[in-house]
């Protein structure tokens, strides 16, 4: 399997320097060659597999060459023993055609576990082999963050460095990784939003002389192996309900674009979807797009779900590479404007191709608070102020006779303040986290200067 930037002048790679590589460097993101495909006997065969193995199944074909099939299997399955859930990902029942699919029985109560503790193994599997070790440098609107910290902490091959916006992710997310202290893990409070932490990451990977310097790499969904290991739980949701034999749609809440992405990626591989609803907070840039066919920045307003505090969603940029037939240049052009204006139109017969697949629902926080509580009373699940809007997106553009897997991607415990706001319970965190709040934080507070930020790095690893 061989890889392509979508920006189409960088080199093709292999699944291993992909890895490591993260985004590519004439700026774009890596997008396979070609899509693996699975046959509708080929799905119905995986029923009865654990987690793992059909996990196993599905993203083989994106490794091989690369790793060994008997290794990549041992990764995968230490990757998801420690689990809370003997399911892995369990899904439930809301009502006759609505289900959610637990997405936070990893060790950070997160959806981004799924992919991270995976890719944590695969680094160290690809640098021992190859006798390297990197910079990890990320960005992190709340969820990512601890997720890749918990998976790469104590690495021999990795130092990690991960920016979060001083006080626009919850206390628990902070601590998270903040209370991680060992000597490989770099803790920075960056003075802005989520997408100044996400501009100063993809800076460091443009300046060729830092990113050489340091061998940088990334664990943000820019990271080909982040979409790679989110693609394995929508076929685990397909099969669970029906799959091929059943119609489906996925209501996926997101601001970044990946874990919706990685659906889409299910589909291009063979698994029946109708149609992916995406679900928005106040920053509804995505939610804006699919109902005008423009996208326009607007300024990052602080919210109940944080993690979704976006309005640059960096893998939006792999669905429209697919819509622009890998002309890369047209695209970049497209994106360029984007950046310099605040504004895009990528073409009528684009955007009437993506809703095809696509369409879209926003929720302003106190929508939100209503939907936790809504869905309280109705059905007794506890969701958390991001899994809330996939499912309350489900619930509204409910269709007969088609199975609906809205994605919960966060325990309720990591925004307890805004669950108990609305629901009048408070979420307890898992026994393990209990003392959460007790423990040591490290971190530094820097400026949004791309600058202060790359020194201190330097001196850090100094």
């Amino acid at each position: 399997m061989q890889y392509v930037s979508t920006r189409g002048k960088a080199p093709a790679l292999s699944f291993d320097d992909v890895l490591l590589t993260g985004l590519a460097r004439d700026g774009g993101l890596y997008l396979p060659e070609s899509w693996p495909t699975f046959t509708p006997d080929e799905i119905r065969d995986m029923r009865g597999l654990s987690y793992a193995d059909m996990a196993i199944r599905v993203m083989y074909p994106f490794v091989e060459g690369s790793i060994p099939e008997d290794d990549f299997a041992e990764l995968v399955r230490d990757a998801y023993a420690g689990f809370d859930h003997p399911a892995v990902a369990p899904l439930k029942q809301l009502d006759s055609d609505q289900w959610v699919m637990e997405l936070f029985h990893g060790p950070t109560l997160a959806f981004k576990d799924y992919a991270l503790q995976l890719l944590g193994r695969l680094f160290d599997y690809v640098l021992k082999k190859r006798g390297e070790k990197v910079t990890i440098v990320g960005a992190t609107s709340g969820d990512t963050g601890s997720a890749a910290i918990e998976a790469c902490r104590d690495r021999e091959c990795i130092d990690i460095f991960i920016m979060h916006p001083k006080g626009r992710v919850s206390d628990v997310q902070r601590c998270q990784m903040t209370t991680i202290l060992s000597s490989n893990v770099h803790n920075i409070a960056v003075e802005g939003t989520f997408d100044d932490c996400q501009d100063a990451v993809k800076a460091m990977f443009n300046d060729m002389d830092f990113r050489d310097k340091l061998n940088l790499s990334a664990v943000n969904s820019i990271n080909w192996a982040r979409i790679m290991a989110q693609i394995a739980y929508y076929f685990w949701a397909g099969v669970q309900t029906g799959s091929p034999d059943r119609e489906m749609r996925f209501s996926v809440p997101t601001g970044n674009f990946g874990n919706v992405f990685a659906g889409y990626c299910a589909k291009m591989m063979g698994l029946p979807i109708e149609g992916f609803i995406i679900g928005s907070n106040r920053n509804d840039i995505l939610t804006r797009y699919f109902q005008t066919g423009v996208m326009k920045m607007e300024t990052v307003e602080p919210s109940l779900s944080p993690s979704m505090d976006i309005q640059i969603s960096s893998n939006f940029e792999r669905l429209l590479a697919q819509h622009y037939d890998q002309d890369g240049s047209a695209l970049t052009q497209a994106l360029s404007q984007f950046r310099d204006t605040g504004e895009v139109d990528f073409g009528k017969e684009r955007w009437e191709a993506m809703c095809k697949d696509f369409s879209a629902k926003k929720l302003d926080d106190e929508e939100t608070k209503q939907a936790i509580r809504d869905f309280y009373e109705r059905t007794g699940e506890l969701l958390d102020p991001h899994s809330v809007i996939g499912c309350e997106a489900a619930r509204v553009a409910a269709k007969a006779d088609v199975v609906t897997i809205s994605l919960a991607t966060a325990h309720p415990a990591k925004f307890p303040a805004a669950v108990e706001d609305a629901s009048g319970v408070h979420p307890a965190l898992p026994e393990r986290l209990a003392d959460l709040f007790d423990r040591e934080e490290r971190f530094d507070v820097l400026e949004n200067d791309l600058a202060t930020i790359q020194s201190y790095i330097e001196k850090t690893l100094a």
